[in-house]
């Protein structure tokens, strides 16, 4: 359960969920015709080690069932990455330099993606997990000017990201990928106040949002949890989500405030890319939005 304050690194609680998803984009990445290619994923993973290898290598397996209701799972994972990137190289080629990245995790999109010069890049997570991932790519080099801020989200994000030489003169990309459910409404609320604060005319934001915190299909979870627990892992990946009924959907709350916003599902956007998926994952895949949000 999440209390006030709580930390973490990759091996616990809200870390995990970090490792889970980087192993889907190994995965992803390994497939023939991958959609995007993350060369960083297997190796954050692997540095992890455990179970996490396991799942990434394909040597723990569920019944065909089950392994389909997990396809729309990680497809939803493999269309959010798509529609991050893109999203990314929409902003480069828009002319921002200035791009915040938060609660990180094991993202390696610094790395990764092809960054115009001049371009600086700010990932805000917990301190144990920007370190591990530091030492995971000690031997690599960063496509961008890579600046890490070790903070927690709950507390003052905004001074620690000026203090790194953050300038809300200019316009900035955001992204919060994976982050608002694990974080309480009123939380959310001064995320997103803040975000607000601190652009630019021009700046952009991405977001992944979703519908019913607790309607996750159960035969969903129940895969879910019998691959983990073959993989000698066990995380509660609800308990780490606040539910709460006066969330404000950050769709209407950047509507709200001026700015210009659009929205795709993931079915959608893989069907553009040519992905087919089964029918049954179809409760996983309809149930995210995917945004981005322009201030005018």
């Amino acid at each position: 359960m999440r209390e006030d304050g709580d930390s973490w690194d990759v091996t616990e609680s809200v870390g995990m969920t970090a490792v889970g998803v980087a192993a889907m984009r190994a995965a992803e990445t390994a497939r023939p015709d991958a959609l995007f290619q993350d060369p960083y994923a297997e190796k954050l993973v692997a540095a992890v080690g455990s179970g996490w290898a396991k799942l990434m290598s394909g040597e723990v397996t569920v019944d065909d069932a089950d392994q389909a209701r997990m396809y729309g799972m990680a497809s939803f994972m493999t269309a959010r990455t798509v529609y991050f990137d893109e999203y990314f190289a929409a902003t480069s080629a828009a002319g921002i330099r200035q791009v915040v990245i938060l609660a990180a995790g094991l993202d390696a999109r610094a790395y990764r993606l092809e960054w115009p010069s001049g371009t600086v890049v700010y990932e805000l997570d917990q301190p144990k997990v920007l370190a591990f991932k530091a030492a995971a790519l000690a031997d690599d080099e960063p496509a961008a000017d890579l600046r890490e801020i070790a903070v927690d989200l709950r507390e003052d994000w905004p001074k620690a990201l000026r203090d790194k030489g953050f300038d809300p003169v200019n316009p900035t990309a955001w992204l919060a990928e994976g982050l608002l459910r694990y974080l309480p409404a009123d939380a959310q609320d001064r995320l997103l106040a803040d975000i607000d604060a601190l652009s630019a005319p021009g700046s952009r934001v991405a977001i992944n949002t979703w519908s019913g915190v607790r309607a996750e299909n159960s035969e969903l979870r129940a895969a879910r949890e019998e691959m983990l627990a073959k993989a000698g892992l066990t995380i509660d990946v609800e308990n780490l989500w606040y539910d709460e009924d006066d969330r404000t959907p950050p769709v209407a709350w950047f509507a709200a405030h001026g700015w210009q916003v659009e929205t795709t599902d993931s079915r959608t956007l893989l069907a553009a890319h040519g992905r087919e998926v089964p029918d049954i994952a179809d409760t996983e895949l309809l149930r995210h939005t995917l945004m981005t949000a322009t201030r005018p």
